[in-house]
């Protein structure tokens, strides 16, 4: 059989000695970067749609500065953060469910397999070689609204530089958490459409009709979105639907932890226990 020289690096630094994790991680991270249709989606989808939204708001002031206002300032970062994140949680999807299943759907993973090393350590690789991937691309596009709305703030109040980082370490943290929920769904089903599916229902459709809803109803909260909205600095959440939920921060960790848990855990479980 013919191997790909990425395959070939992927199962020299998956050998049975006792290699540096680092190569494993190194590996799987090169499997994602390869793809280059996955890296162009994720890139339109975080910092191509901030420049096309600042591009739009910027015209708009620059031809009628009478009837729209600048282009930064912080309603305009807060309803950016709110884009970026229900956009950029699509990327953490499309690369999670990828690194979740892609050496299933390649016919790759029997190779790793015979290679002995255990399937636990192969799947927990895959979590940093993502992150590896989507993290730099979100932080750009993150780093490009906050310098916009200070930058084309005109005379309208513009965020704090400790807004603007709480703000950030949130937004990482939100799609850090969508991310590994799509790595562990696709691990578990063995499908990256369906995964795919699945959870940008839930992060486009189920979360966002749950904010808008004054009276959502018991087990509103249990919806990983809505307890990471919860997590948000008060003030971003403005540009978000707005509902009456509150949750305290024990409940909070509880949600998302059970979510995680359960993705990260049936994900691996299925990993070890698929037939190669």
């Amino acid at each position: 059989m013919i191997r790909t020289a990425l395959e070939q690096q992927t199962l020299r630094a998956t050998g049975t000695g006792r290699l540096p994790s680092s190569r494993l991680v190194r590996a799987e991270y090169l499997k994602l970067r390869t793809r280059r249709g996955l890296v162009l989606a994720s890139l339109a989808l975080t910092v191509g749609s901030v420049l096309v939204a600042s591009g739009i708001l910027v015209g708009l002031h620059a031809a009628a500065p009478a009837t729209h206002g600048p282009a930064g300032g912080l309603e305009h970062f807060h309803n950016g953060v709110y884009m970026l994140t229900q956009l950029g949680s699509m990327a953490a999807i499309l690369i999670g469910a990828t690194a979740g299943v892609g050496d299933l759907a390649a016919g790759f993973f029997r190779h790793l397999v015979i290679t002995g090393r255990p399937r636990l350590t192969l799947f927990a690789a895959r979590i940093p070689g993502g992150l590896g991937l989507l993290l730099p691309i979100a932080a750009v596009a993150y780093a490009v609204a906050a310098v916009g709305s200070v930058v084309f703030a005109g005379s309208l109040p513009a965020p704090s530089a400790a807004y603007l980082t709480e703000s950030g370490l949130w937004f990482l943290l939100y799609i850090t958490v969508m991310f590994l929920l799509a790595l562990g769904a696709a691990a578990m089903l063995g499908s990256r459409a369906t995964t795919i599916g699945l959870l940008a229902g839930l992060q486009l459709l189920i979360t966002p009709l749950v904010q808008g809803l004054h009276h959502a109803g018991l087990g509103a909260e249990a919806t990983v979105g809505i307890a990471l909205w919860q997590l948000a600095p008060k003030a971003l959440q403005a540009g978000a639907p707005q509902s009456d939920l509150a949750m305290s921060l024990a409940a909070i960790v509880i949600v998302v932890a059970a979510w995680l848990i359960a993705a990260i855990g049936l994900g691996g479980w299925q990993t070890v226990k698929r037939d190669a």
